[in-house]
């Protein structure tokens, strides 16, 4: 069983005991979360498809830890202009270990 989920603005294919690296969630470390945006849900022979959300779908997920992502770099050129420019950035993620699926 599978399904993909909506956290933060980025979807992600998850399973029961599937440990992720979401954008911040604001909750505290060791608390439980409800996922509700369900975009699929698999369960072997079925398959429930939402419009964009599968209704009554929840995944309920742990807080493991707040952390650091990886360094995300932009860079900037501009042809003929002598000048570019670079910046980068280290998003903040929150760990999450999927407990159940249910929908």
């Amino acid at each position: 069983m599978y399904a993909i989920v909506k956290v933060g603005g980025h979807q992600y294919k998850v399973a029961e005991g599937d440990t992720i690296e979401a954008d911040r969630v604001n909750a505290k470390q060791g608390d439980e979360v409800t996922l509700e945006k369900v975009m699929l849900i698999e369960n072997g022979k079925d398959i429930f498809v939402g419009q964009p959300f599968v209704k009554g779908a929840k995944i309920t997920a742990k807080v493991v830890s707040h952390v650091q992502g990886e360094k995300r770099v932009a860079y900037k050129y501009r042809l003929r202009k002598d000048s570019a420019s670079k910046h980068g950035f280290r998003p903040q993620m929150t760990r999450l270990q999927i407990n159940k699926i249910s929908g």
